[in-house]
């Protein structure tokens, strides 16, 4: 079997493999999600925020600390109200703190 040296776009990729469309899809939901809330977040906080998975009706923010998750905890009634008045299916926000990097 011969392999073709053509490169693919992300966007013809995931048009032709229903798996893949399947994760841009989420991907675009997650980050829409984020859009949707980030108003709610206080300013110093959002660039330590960024959209995870989304998991049937549970998503996941990845945050740059404890002390983010902490204050994301005490505002998830809110962003979780935020979501359903959007429109989003979402009942459930796991916070999920990302590993300080080895370079610094």
């Amino acid at each position: 079997m011969r392999r073709s040296n053509t490169s693919v776009s992300v966007l013809q990729a995931s048009l032709d493999s229903p798996t893949l469309a399947r994760l841009v899809d989420l991907s675009a939901q997650s980050c829409a999600c984020l859009r949707c809330i980030t108003s709610l977040l206080p300013p110093g906080l959002r660039p330590g925020v960024q959209a995870g998975p989304l998991e049937g009706q549970v998503w996941c923010l990845l945050v740059d600390s404890t002390a983010i998750a902490a204050k994301l905890r005490q505002l998830q009634p809110l962003l979780l109200e935020r979501l359903a008045r959007e429109g989003h299916d979402i009942t459930a926000i796991r916070l999920k703190v990302r590993a300080a990097s080895a370079g610094g």
